[in-house]
């Protein structure tokens, strides 16, 4: 009996340890990231989240990342409402569980614009630009005939210790555009990021690696303040 306490106290320290610390599975049921991670109602996709991203290892442009709600955005974005607050025993699996469902609070998009970027739409040809370089975003789902990459106009500059955001079904997603009149002003903080998403792990039909697309900002010059 002993011996059992002791490896059942390991292995929940272990899964607490993991969670906290190095991967934890999300499945976030909005349609705002397709067809990059589906989550229309019966196909959510499940994605494992690196949480060494950003404290250990540093954001990039690209990364699709899971944070916790800035303040306003879930009930825009087709997400359900967070569920009421669990019982003792469920906050306890959450705990414990490194592939529990957290997604309650929590959104999916993908960094556009880091700390002081300027980031713009739309050119002639509709595209983005980051600090004055237009991108090509072949992650992007866009309805058939539709050629612009966002059909809101904006002009911003990222503020320290913020991040720009957008879905990669740009008409389906309240992204950071959206969000411009809530209390973060369209803008996540870096403090909210619970990680980066690297893989989706279920279905096994749907297992892949989640890219960043560094050759779409590969161009992208540093912030003129960073230079």
């Amino acid at each position: 009996m002993r011996d059992l306490v002791v490896v059942v106290a390991l292995a929940v320290l272990a899964s607490f340890l993991i969670k906290t610390f190095l991967i934890q599975s999300f499945y976030i049921p909005s349609q705002s990231m397709e067809n990059t991670l589906l989550g229309d109602p019966g196909h959510h996709d499940r994605i494992l989240v690196d949480r060494l991203v950003p404290g250990a290892i540093p954001l990039q442009r690209g990364d699709v990342v899971v944070f916790e709600d800035p303040g306003g955005w879930l009930a825009r974005d087709g997400a359900p409402a967070p569920a009421r607050a669990p019982d003792p025993l469920q906050r306890l699996i959450g705990v414990v569980n490194p592939f529990g469902a957290d997604s309650d609070d929590h959104l999916v998009k993908r960094v556009i614009g880091l700390p002081g970027d300027r980031v713009a739409c739309c050119d002639a040809r509709g595209r983005m630009s980051v600090n004055g370089t237009p991108i090509d975003e072949p992650y992007v789902h866009l309805p058939p005939g539709v050629t612009a990459v966002s059909q809101d106009r904006f002009d911003v500059v990222v503020p320290p210790g913020r991040l720009w955001v957008m879905g990669d079904n740009r008409d389906e997603s309240a992204d950071s555009r959206y969000n411009r009149d809530t209390p973060s002003k369209g803008f996540v903080p870096v403090g909210d990021v619970t990680g980066r998403a690297f893989v989706v792990s279920w279905p096994v039909s749907r297992w892949s690696w989640l890219s960043s697309h560094p050759t779409t900002f590969a161009e992208v010059p540093a912030p003129v303040a960073a230079r």
